[in-house]
């Protein structure tokens, strides 16, 4: 072995970031779909009453799913359709970012599940409402995760595809 010398650079990194695992997001899932249906049940014993759930929280999360989906769709765009390179910062805040928005969405959907799940029988007058919007925002989590996979997709520079 050679020492390197102070003038020497030191060799490229060499590494490989693995796509989102569907370990990761069924995890996430899990312990989401956990949570929130312990949500309700925790809510009724200390507060007296569940948490509510309004539309403004299923819609910002369906928003959420459009700005990220838009975020993937140009950054598809830009580097596999028009091969344009995205500056290396940048490219790693979409990364993060899409990482990040996948293992939450994936926990976030499964909430809402689990919390709209909670509610399947209950005769109160609410029930019916906290189910539907439960499910609405269950499916803004699934638009979240979906959006952020195929935004970390578009971040790859190969566009997914296996190496030979």
């Amino acid at each position: 072995m050679t020492q390197a010398g102070p003038g020497d650079e030191p060799p490229e990194p060499r590494g490989r970031l693995r796509p989102t695992s569907a370990r990761a997001l069924t995890t996430c899932a899990v312990l989401g779909l956990a949570v929130g249906w312990g949500v309700h049940r925790v809510g009724d014993a200390v507060a007296g009453r569940p948490p509510l759930v309004s539309w403004v929280q299923a819609l910002a999360l369906v928003l959420v799913a459009a700005i990220l989906a838009f975020l993937a769709w140009h950054t598809w765009q830009t580097v596999h359709v028009r091969g344009e390179r995205l500056d290396p910062q940048q490219a790693l805040n979409r990364l993060v970012l899409a990482r990040a928005c996948a293992l939450g969405g994936a926990v976030v959907a499964a909430g809402y599940v689990g919390y709209a799940v909670s509610w399947l029988g209950d005769q109160s007058e609410v029930a019916d409402r906290w189910v539907l919007r439960s499910v609405v925002a269950a499916l803004g989590g699934v638009g979240v995760m979906l959006a952020s996979l195929a935004l970390e997709r578009a971040c790859r520079a190969d566009g997914g595809r296996p190496r030979t």
